[in-house]
């Protein structure tokens, strides 16, 4: 079996980035308005449609105003954010005079305000900044983050994602300047989440646990981390999934991807995230959907680099199993998850409805996408452009299973 050296980019000690200030709990989102108003005085409101069907928008601006503070809105984000949004709600930002930014909303919400608040104070395109090859230089506007979907867990990251309009790449930026300076994570406001989001999103913290704990990059702060996301999320995903007023299972899930947010932007995805961006950026389909697809068949074709680690999952969620052999454990661990995307519908991609003649001519494009986004090479098992394509071709129809071993 091959041997992995785990650990993180500093020789000899550990760093971890999270935001300054972390608010959680239900109800938690009142301290929107008193919270600007420590960091600014003009807020800019940034969220979609969705946010302002149901009242979130409306919701924050009361918060904001009882405060004594002016607010000016965008909300044109639809599905995946782009570089189109950010120059957008930038516009606004700067015509406005805003001081101060609240994000509402999921991953594509929080991601685009994380660009507007350091495009506010810096210059150039914000495909500048992919990759580390430019660095933040001014001090971005300060940024509240208000996740309403329990998965990204983007409101304690230091990364960006945002997709390329021209050339159709999603362009993953990792600064520390990305960071929010306040994380808001209250519960009551995943309620308006449709079971299929839910189950998109939660399997999307889940892989952000998952790979965290796996990474090249992990470290033992963020072992613990992903280790607590994961119980939290694999226990109450599917009772979120299957009854969405169970507050309790809401407040668990929420946690549990706070904590896989903090786990994964010190210690990095892997494979899974890497190969699922050119999916959502070339397909369309959402980011957690296409998480969920690949997450059997990179588990499959990394275990033996991870076996340890996998059965110390099982072990975790299943002390019994600490009877079994580590590559029993193992395997059921993997199993467990199959299970779990399996009981909340999560289709291949296939199934999805993407044409085979489409997916196979973007095979060679997706897997460069994939190795030049640098996630790949934080698996335990680093794979080559062809082993991708290999990869791709499998998820295409993969078929979960409900069997376990005994």
């Amino acid at each position: 079996m091959p041997k992995v050296r785990w650990g993180s980019l500093f020789e000899g000690y550990y760093q971890l980035q999270m935001p300054g200030k972390i608010i959680y709990g239900r109800d938690s989102f009142s301290q929107v308005g008193i919270q600007a108003a420590q960091l600014g005085a003009k807020v800019l409101i940034i969220s979609d449609p969705i946010m302002v069907k149901v009242g979130n928008v409306a919701l924050c601006e009361t918060y904001v105003v009882e405060q004594g503070l002016a607010y000016a809105t965008y909300t044109g984000i639809d599905t995946e954010p782009t570089d189109r949004h950010v120059e957008e709600a930038l516009a606004v930002c700067q015509q406005e005079g805003c001081d101060v930014i609240v994000a509402v909303g999921g991953g594509s919400c929080i991601d685009t305000a994380k660009a507007v608040a350091c495009m506010a104070t810096n210059e150039g395109y914000i495909g500048d900044y992919m990759g580390g090859k430019k660095p933040f230089s001014a001090k971005p506007l300060p940024l509240i983050a208000c996740p309403t979907t329990a998965g990204t867990g983007s409101e304690v990251t230091k990364v960006t994602v945002i997709i390329n309009t021209k050339t159709q790449v999603k362009m993953m930026i990792s600064q520390p300047e990305l960071l929010p300076v306040v994380a808001i994570v209250d519960p009551v406001l995943t309620l308006s989440c449709p079971p299929a989001v839910t189950a998109a999103t939660g399997i999307d913290a889940l892989c952000h646990a998952v790979e965290a704990y796996l990474s090249r990059k992990s470290q033992p702060v963020t072992d613990m981390l992903a280790l607590k996301a994961m119980e939290l999320i694999i226990r109450h995903l599917l009772h979120s999934y299957q009854d969405g007023q169970d507050m309790e299972a809401r407040e668990k899930v929420a946690l549990g991807s706070m904590l896989a947010g903090a786990a994964f932007s010190n210690a990095s995805v892997t494979l899974v995230h890497g190969m699922s961006r050119p999916i959502g950026a070339l397909f369309h389909v959402p980011h957690g959907i296409s998480n969920a697809m690949l997450l059997p068949v990179v588990l499959d074709y990394t275990k033996e680099c991870a076996i340890e680690k996998l059965a110390s999952i099982g072990h975790m969620l299943h002390p019994e199993w600490k009877s079994q052999s580590v590559s029993e454990a193992a395997e059921n661990t993997i199993v467990e998850m199959k299970q779990l995307c399996k009981r909340l519908h999560i289709p291949n991609l296939k199934k999805w409805g993407i044409d085979k003649e489409a997916f196979e001519a973007a095979l060679p494009k997706m897997a460069a996408d994939a190795l030049a986004s640098g996630s790949p090479a934080n698996n335990p098992l680093v794979p080559t452009h062809e082993e991708i394509v290999q990869l791709y071709r499998r998820s295409y129809e993969y078929e979960l299973t409900t069997t376990q071993m005994a």
